[in-house]
């Protein structure tokens, strides 16, 4: 089956998360009798383990069928829009709104914590082809904002997201303010749900030619910020990638996001988005809290073998 916008907007491909309502929040797939029961209860012992709201969404390309807790939850983006930007400025490439090999250069002051590319190419500035693969891959922070001055502001990537199909995700602000996503905001944020399919449309869709497609799956392949994550859980012979984000801003406690695809040799790929906001407050980086989202990827490739529910 070819995956492409329309088809997952309007297909008549059975839902497992419309079959249970959002799985993780319904009692009409009792867990012990049926294989997506099975891995919710796993998503759920994940969640109570650490004490926080992990919020989960597996997305099949091939079948659509999908998996999730919490999946209709709203959680910050934080570093993981860096995906759909730099997604952006290839789909603008292609449809000769700008031209990606166009160089730009900034100011000293434009340079913040997280900013390697663009303090080493300072003086010499770089494409936005550049400024799109380091913001991905190494999460430059300087190098979002520049992007996003170039490509009209975060309005633009909201727009970007209502053009793929996407009616819920935003971006209000820029870097590092978009990093303050407290429980109750609205700004800056997306759903699991959501955002599974979102990547799905990206990198598998019709919303960018192939050879953009590829490279930015290479891309996503040599972010190595997410081998400590839900890739961590995953076969060693699969092939994925993912954009990973974490906001340890003062006052909201901590947010880990990690959000990609899987390609499993035997299957389609499935792609997805997930989201584990802590209630307490961390100096840095909690090993602990990606532990748990490498935890998410073990159930992963236990939905991507499931013989039963996805026949090849």
């Amino acid at each position: 089956m070819t995956y492409n916008r329309r088809s997952i907007l309007s297909s008549g491909l059975i839902s497992l998360v419309a079959l249970g309502g959002t799985l993780g929040l319904s009692g009409c797939i009792p867990p012990d009798q049926s294989p997506a029961g099975r891995f919710v209860a796993m998503l759920r012992i994940i969640e109570a383990q650490m004490g926080g709201a992990l919020g989960v969404e597996l997305f099949d390309t091939q079948t659509g069928l999908s998996i999730g807790l919490n999946s209709g939850m709203r959680f910050g983006h934080c570093s993981s829009f860096k995906l759909s930007l730099a997604a952006l400025v290839l789909a603008r490439n292609a449809a000769g709104a700008d031209d990606a090999d166009r160089i730009v250069t900034w100011e000293e002051s434009d340079l913040m914590f997280v900013s390697p590319f663009t303090t080493e190419r300072l003086n010499e500035g770089a494409s936005l082809r550049e400024l799109a693969e380091f913001t991905q891959k190494y999460s430059d922070n300087a190098a979002a904002n520049i992007l996003l001055r170039e490509v009209g502001g975060p309005a633009a990537l909201t727009a970007f997201w209502r053009s793929i199909g996407d009616g819920t995700s935003r971006l209000d602000r820029i870097e590092p303010h978009l990093n303050n996503v407290p429980s109750t905001e609205i700004r800056d944020t997306t759903t699991p749900s959501v955002m599974a399919r979102t990547v799905a449309k990206l990198i598998y869709g019709d919303v960018l030619p192939d050879a953009e497609k590829a490279t930015l799956r290479q891309w996503m392949v040599d972010t190595s910020t997410g081998t400590r994550r839900v890739r961590a859980g995953l076969p060693g012979d699969w092939r994925a990638g993912d954009k990973t984000g974490t906001s340890i801003w003062p006052g909201m406690g901590s947010l880990y996001v990690d959000i990609g695809f899987v390609e499993n040799p035997s299957r389609g790929p499935i792609t997805f988005a997930t989201y584990l906001r802590m209630p307490n407050e961390s100096d840095g980086i909690d090993p602990a809290a990606e532990a748990a989202l490498a935890q998410v990827g073990e159930v992963l490739t236990k939905f991507a073998e499931e013989p039963g529910m996805f026949p090849i």
